[in-house]
């Protein structure tokens, strides 16, 4: 399994426990940065990938 499709899964797994505990809102914000993380590198491996 490639890291970055890891890191997608940890984001949302994390958004989802975020949402669900309200005293744990700086989840939300930890998988927001982990999907964002991962998304940012998606593009760069595509971008390699083709190059």
């Amino acid at each position: 399994m490639s890291p970055w499709l890891i890191l997608i899964i940890i984001g949302v797994v994390m958004l989802v426990i975020g949402v669900a505990v309200e005293a744990a809102q700086i989840l939300i914000w930890i998988g927001v940065a982990v999907l964002v993380v991962s998304l940012i590198m998606s593009l760069i491996n595509r971008g390699k990938s083709r190059v």
